[in-house]
């Protein structure tokens, strides 16, 4: 058995299929802006169960293996292939999974310390764009994972450097670091739940 300090899952299958169900009632329209804030917020939820994940494992309060294997349980309840539901929804769910693809690939190269800490993030995000355009995926998703490492560690992105990304892959995933960005910077609750000192 687990400690009890860790009983709580960081994010379970059925908090997912909620958010599927409230995509579904939601009416979704590719053309319909405000009803497409249920995508956002869908994301944002899984980017908090990271953060909190990595904010315990910054305190000691959980090993690399441990925080590797919550990070990959929450990996396989969202990367799973979701039934069709209709075309403009299928759309959205797909770019979200994208972009949460991002997101995980960042938080285990922070976790597995894969990353050097660098100011400038251009460099990085230029190599991720000419690896896809060379097809090489892989290497793409590397920079890409090194890029969201940085902000964990406390970088940040330059706007202009997000200027001129050609729609693809690279530009899903960075949608997924920006979620990072936003949710540090809006959101300090997933480091609360352990006081920091006197523990």
């Amino acid at each position: 058995m687990q400690e009890a300090k860790f009983t709580i899952p960081f994010y379970t299958e059925e908090r997912w299929q909620n958010w599927i169900n409230k995509v579904k009632e939601s009416g979704f329209k590719l053309d319909d802006e405000e009803k497409g804030a249920v995508f956002v917020y869908m994301e944002d939820d899984v980017v908090l169960a990271c953060l909190k994940i990595i904010a315990k494992f910054d305190k000691n309060l959980l090993s690399r293996e441990d925080a590797l294997k919550n990070i990959a349980e929450i990996k396989d309840i969202v990367l799973k292939k979701i039934e069709p539901i209709n075309e403009d929804i299928d759309v959205m769910l797909e770019s979200t999974q994208l972009s949460l693809m991002g997101v995980f690939a960042s938080c285990e190269c922070y976790v597995e310390k894969a990353f050097e800490k660098i100011k400038s993030l251009d460099k990085l995000i230029k190599s991720a764009v000419k690896a896809e355009k060379e097809d090489n995926m892989g290497a793409a998703l590397g920079n890409i994972a090194e890029i969201g490492a940085n902000i964990l560690a406390g970088g940040k992105i330059k706007e202009k450097d997000l200027d001129d990304i050609p729609e693809g892959l690279v530009a899903e995933w960075l949608d997924g670091i920006d979620s990072i960005s936003a949710a540090m910077v809006g959101d300090n609750s997933y480091r609360d739940d352990e006081p920091d000192e006197g523990d």
